[in-house]
């Protein structure tokens, strides 16, 4: 067991390294745990669940990931700093104060005769259907979140590169099988607890923030989210 500690506690600190650093994705969770914890849980888990991917394929292939990505690096970079701007240009659209809506005076009703419990209200039919619909609609919001940042994280290769020389340096000793699952059991540990981390702390603040206050925050999130576009776009794939 102990000869396994050594890997298991390497996957640790490599899934820390790539996970900690407070880049778009971290911003987005946070913003995302802001707004609803339970489709946050599951963004933080696809963000993990890609770092553990990226951590597998790179301890099984490692030189080859890297030697076939780096010459298509820049082009990823530009693709993703393009789906990082249009996110961000969304973001700041709908990050303004809503206005409150002026109250509605609820007119007298008479009191209805009380319904035979038997026979069915076809006037309540629709709304049941409507709040099956709702709650379905509730029900696949954590997987669509889930789906959303797996795609948004797998599009940035530095993750991919990350491991790739990570797991090269390492040599041959992550190559046989149970080093190796220790390795990728610390990478998922690590970087799992990491953002979930994040979305309770986004969680919380939420809770606490003023209505004006979070929407300058999500202004400044994007924002951010912005910057990073352009900075990972730069410099710019060539045609040569």
């Amino acid at each position: 067991m102990s000869e396994l500690m050594t890997p298991t506690l390497a996957g640790a600190a490599a899934g820390l390294g790539v996970a900690m650093p407070m880049g778009a994705m971290s911003v987005l969770l946070l913003q995302e745990a802001m707004r609803d914890r339970r489709t946050a849980v599951a963004a933080a888990a696809g963000i993990a669940a890609v770092d553990l991917g990226y951590a597998a394929l790179a301890t099984a292939l490692g030189p080859w990931v890297a030697s076939h990505i780096s010459p298509v690096e820049a082009w990823v970079r530009l693709a993703s700093a393009v789906i990082l701007l249009v996110i961000a240009g969304r973001g700041l659209a709908g990050a303004r104060p809503k206005a409150a809506a002026p109250p509605v005076p609820t007119p007298a009703v008479p009191t209805p005769a009380v319904p035979d419990p038997t026979v069915p209200d076809p006037a309540t039919a629709p709304d049941l259907a409507a709040a099956g619909a709702t709650r379905t609609a509730t029900d696949l919001r954590p997987a669509k979140a889930f789906a959303r940042y797996v795609a948004l994280t797998a599009v940035n290769p530095t993750t991919a590169l990350y491991f790739a020389a990570l797991t090269t340096a390492q040599g041959a000793s992550l190559r046989t099988g149970p080093a190796g699952a220790a390795f990728l059991v610390g990478v998922g540990a690590a970087s799992l607890l990491w953002q979930q981390s994040l979305v309770a702390l986004g969680s919380l603040a939420g809770a606490r923030i003023s209505t004006s206050a979070r929407v300058w925050t999500f202004r400044l999130g994007y924002g951010l989210v912005a910057a990073y576009a352009l900075k990972i776009a730069f410099p710019l794939p060539t045609l040569g």
